[in-house]
């Protein structure tokens, strides 16, 4: 399966959530470790939706980048 995911830089590092698995979250040091540990989080997130018999919701979410005018 493929996820969308959404990477932010902040102050100290980055972070990482899935829009399509709720509190699916990982931070990082940089863009390379966080998408290592959001890859790690969604496996864990997953296998621990099945264990607990839940739905494991299919990706949905999708993602554009858009320009604009900015003054």
């Amino acid at each position: 399966m493929k996820y969308m995911v959404v990477i932010e830089k902040g102050a100290t590092g980055y972070g990482a959530h899935v829009p399509d698995l709720p509190g699916c979250i990982a931070v990082g040091d940089t863009k390379e470790e966080v998408i290592q540990l959001i890859r790690e989080a969604v496996e864990f997130h997953i296998d621990g939706l099945r264990e607990a018999g839940e739905p494991v919701p299919a990706p949905s979410s999708v993602s554009e980048i858009i320009e604009v005018n900015a003054a």
